[in-house]
């Protein structure tokens, strides 16, 4: 059971942001100029002792161009849906704070806040897919074990069978061996670090 106080914080979703406000918001922001991937260089070892990490040069992305009325990002409702366990919720609430109090103020699906009550699991978690622009997986051992983790896992690889680095997996506690296999031709993020791993969640989101 969670404190009343974060499931008052967890609540709160912020008010939807104008484009213009977004346009005033963002024109002192900085554009990210890298970010860094997590690849496995082998199945064998421990993500701690496999991890080869690789920069990716990330073009320039102004703060206008995403803010634009007439910009992609406006869409879709959302531009993150997190996925993940119901044990980890408590993580994924500092991850979705952090993303939606950033200068871009991310818009993110949250199905314990953002679900309409009354409606079918399977709805909901297949409308959340189709209506975000990336979908961070939080791969925990409670991810693993959890099937609607899993389904939802899926309608994300089915919207985007390439990837285009809309899928962004996030491994936490897990070992490589059993990152699922569904998975394996994108690059992760491997969760050691908290805030050095939202950082790189913002930046790949963003790119």
């Amino acid at each position: 059971p969670h404190s009343a106080g974060w499931f008052r914080r967890l609540l709160h979703k912020p008010k939807p942001s104008s484009v213009e406000s977004l346009k005033s918001s963002h024109s002192t922001s900085s554009s990210p100029s890298s970010s860094s991937s997590s690849s496995a260089k082998s199945s064998r070892s421990s993500p701690g002792t496999s991890l080869a990490t690789s920069s990716i040069s990330l073009s320039p992305v102004s703060a206008l161009d995403i803010s634009a009325s007439d910009s992609p990002r406006w869409d879709k409702s959302y531009d993150v849906c997190i996925c993940h366990s119901e044990g980890d919720m408590e993580l994924v609430e500092e991850l979705v704070s952090y993303l939606e109090g950033q200068p871009e103020s991310f818009r993110c699906f949250l199905q314990l806040r953002d679900a309409v009550a009354g409606s079918a699991v399977v709805t909901e978690l297949c409308d959340a897919v189709q209506d975000s622009h990336c979908w961070v997986m939080l791969i925990t051992p409670g991810f693993l074990q959890d099937p609607w983790c899993r389904y939802q896992m899926h309608q994300a690889l089915a919207e985007a069978p390439m990837a285009n680095g809309r899928t962004i997996p996030v491994l936490k506690d897990v070992d490589r061996k059993d990152y699922p296999r569904e998975l394996r031709n994108i690059y992760y993020i491997y969760m050691a670090l908290k805030e050095k791993s939202f950082r790189q969640i913002r930046d790949t989101v963003m790119r």
